[in-house]
């Protein structure tokens, strides 16, 4: 009950707030046409006279400009709020003259000028004008300045900054929320700037338009005493010019007040702390300077003519600084020594400091190729890069680890190089301006271009421009851009070594996702098996391309044979068998039907007697001549099969399957094998030929 009420007070302070600032506004506005008597008026200027001292204040108070972000809109307000003012008090002295009683223009006047008659006239107009000089000469035209220098480099830097988050977002060093919570102050860190890129124009009008005022003050008021209230000229000068100078300085100095606050806070980007404490810290770093300043002023005091009784106490009290932040140096340096030497080592080490683990996988860019992942320009890659995450994840099951986005200067300017764990898996260049024309094998007639190979599947293709695009599509060429030719290099690498980046870690927290909906299956398998030998069965089917998406069978059919054999070959045979329907239809077309390619029973019966357990799983030790027929027959095969069209699948005996696939994995390392009891009833198989020695 009581959040309910905080939220509901809350709210209806917000409203409140937000309805007072509104009908703030429309009074300011309205002022500059609705007479206001003398007691509001100074009331007002009393207002803008704190408004902005408060102003100034919190911009000295601010660490960051963003913690004050509605500076730019408040700027807008308090310049308009001024000239209402200004308006509204022209209109009084204007209309009433000497009879004026607003007691803040005329104490204001009087404090400033000091004097009466025509000298303090006179002196009182040279110090509006001094004023005005250097609040538009120095400090107006400096803020507006940095103002939009900031603007332009804030801007420019920003593709920078985005590409930082997202490296930092890719290599997993940050969250999504961290990334996006980053991105949005990015944003309004260069949506404040451009803001006071505009804003502070308003300070630059404020000053021209109160000189502008003044001087129809002085005119108008003279024009108006003598020809309507037939005042002498002595006392309309007298009158006019007195308030004239009161109002300006009353109205400008508030305006002063604002344009050093803009200046502050477009000048301190850089700074991570108030005002107050950067100058405390910066000004207390070196006792040296201080030493130098008192010898200068008592030097300075020996000179004849030199207030030697200002100048001697002034060197006294900088040497007394200069000794109390060299003793507040000596300390420090003191306690650097001491954990220095705590830090040194009482023997020669023999151990190595910690190594940083390598990225899982990473992508580094030569500096030609940076514009594929810059936002400002598309950033189609990262797009595209995200996109093979997620259908990573639904096709293969394993949530692929964020891929570092890496510059990599060593690299040529338009090559990029994919690396799991820090090892090279994959490299190819990238021709910009072109697209390239791969040959799938049925193409009818060739383009101007130059040759290259495919670096995702090695197919023949060519780099043609774009005056050819559209003509190498209709010959039959499949044309892809430069982020497709990455993004698909990418994809091809990440399935190829999709169980080298399933680690202990990984297979960990896919137990503890489904240990939430399904306690029992994760609890039985991890009693029968340790987490290391369900590592490597899942490794065993990424291996072969097969998706561990569906989990639960599969740990339900390893706690099923592990009481019979731990063996991780024949459990993932087991498994295999269990995902048979997922396996036959990843390969069968849309009638169903797997076309494949058997093998000779006394050849098949061979490699199941050459049949080896390594530490690594089992092997196939066929003697030299036997590998050799072996070798030659297997390829011949599978050549026929891709000539025709087809996509090559090895079917044989349970016993033969891993030892087929272990036989051909270096020759031909996407061949497909399947076993006998892998094949569904739904599934109908035709063979397209034999696999056997010649003789």
């Amino acid at each position: 009950m009581a959040d309910v009420q905080g939220i509901l007070r809350k709210t209806l302070l917000s409203q409140r707030s937000d309805v007072f600032v509104a009908v703030g506004v429309i009074l300011v506005i309205a002022m500059m046409i609705i007479p206001l008597p003398s007691v509001l008026l100074d009331l007002l200027m009393a207002a803008n006279l704190v408004l902005s001292l408060l102003v100034i204040l919190i911009v000295l108070y601010t660490k960051r400009a963003l913690d004050f972000s509605v500076f730019p809109t408040l700027l807008l307000i308090v310049t308009v709020f001024g000239l209402a003012l200004n308006v509204s008090s022209t209109r009084l002295i204007l209309s009433q003259g000497s009879e004026f009683n607003g007691r803040i223009v005329r104490s204001f006047a009087t404090f400033v000028v000091g004097t009466a008659g025509t000298e303090g006239l006179v002196i009182g107009f040279i110090i509006f004008i001094i004023i005005i000089a250097v609040q538009f000469i120095v400090i107006t035209k400096g803020a507006t300045r940095v103002a939009e220098v900031a603007a332009r480099f804030t801007l420019d830097a920003l593709p920078g900054k985005q590409m930082a988050i997202e490296a930092e977002y890719n290599s997993g060093a940050i969250t999504e929320e961290v990334a996006a919570a980053k991105k949005k102050d990015l944003q309004r860190e260069v949506d404040f700037y451009g803001a006071m890129d505009g804003a502070s124009k308003f300070v630059s009008g404020n000053v021209k338009v109160g000189i502008l005022i003044t001087a129809i003050n002085v005119v108008g008021g003279i024009v108006v005493g003598m020809t309507i209230h037939q005042e002498a000229l002595a006392v309309a000068l007298d009158t006019y010019i007195s308030l004239a100078v009161g109002d300006g300085l009353v109205t400008q100095f508030p305006a002063l007040l604002i344009s050093t606050a803009t200046g502050l806070i477009v000048t301190r980007a850089v700074s991570d702390g108030t005002f107050g404490k950067d100058v405390s810290s910066q000004f207390s770093r070196q006792a040296r300077i201080y030493w130098i300043a008192a010898f200068f002023l008592l030097g300075l005091s020996i000179l004849p003519g030199f207030p030697w009784y200002l100048l001697i106490p002034m060197a006294v009290l900088l040497g007394f600084l200069a000794f109390r932040l060299s003793r507040k140096e000596a300390a420090e340096d003191d306690r650097e020594a001491a954990k220095a030497e705590a830090a040194k080592p009482k023997e020669v080490p023999t151990e190595v400091s910690p190594v940083v683990p390598l990225d899982p996988i990473s992508l580094e860019l030569g500096y030609g190729l940076i514009p594929l992942v810059d936002r400002d320009q598309g950033a189609e890659l990262l797009d595209r890069i995200t996109r093979i995450r997620r259908e990573s994840a639904l096709e293969m099951g394993l949530v692929v680890p964020r891929i570092r986005i890496i510059d990599n200067m060593r690299l040529d300017p338009s090559e990029y190089c994919i690396k799991i764990k820090g090892v090279e898996v994959g490299k190819g260049s990238i021709r910009t301006g072109h697209y390239l024309a791969i040959n799938p094998g049925n193409v009818r007639e060739t383009v101007p271009g130059e040759k290259t190979v495919d670096p995702a599947f090695g197919l023949p293709a060519l780099w043609v421009t774009e005056e050819y695009r559209e003509k190498a599509e209709r010959f039959g060429y499949t044309v892809v851009d430069s982020p497709s030719i990455i993004a698909t290099h990418l994809t091809s690498i990440i399935r190829r070594h999709a169980f080298e980046l399933l680690g202990r870690q990984e297979v960990q927290k896919i137990l503890e996702t489904l240990r939430t909906d399904y306690p029992a299956v994760v609890d039985e398998v991890q009693k029968a098996l340790s987490l290391g030998e369900i590592q490597k069965v899942l490794q065993g089917l990424l291996r072969e391309q097969v998706s561990i998406r569906n989990m639960v069978p599969i740990l339900e059919t390893l706690a099923d044979y592990a009481p019979i054999s731990k063996e991780t070959t024949f459990l993932i045979e087991k498994t295999r068998q269990t995902l048979g329907r997922q396996i036959c239809l990843q390969y069968a077309d849309e009638e169903k039907r797997l076309k494949v390619l058997t093998i000779d029973p006394e050849l098949e019966q061979a490699v199941i007697e050459s049949r080896l357990e390594t530490a690594t799983g089992v092997k196939a030790a066929m003697e030299p001549e036997l590998r050799k027929k072996w070798t030659t027959a297997m390829r011949n095969a599978v050549r026929k099969v891709q000539e025709s069209g087809g996509y090559p699948i090895i079917w044989c005996s349970e016993a033969a399957r891993a030892l087929v696939k272990a036989a051909t994995e270096r020759d031909i390392p996407d061949l497909v094998v399947l076993s006998v009891p892998e094949i569904v009833q739904e599934i109908v198989v035709e063979s397209v030929g034999v696999i056997q020695p010649e003789s």
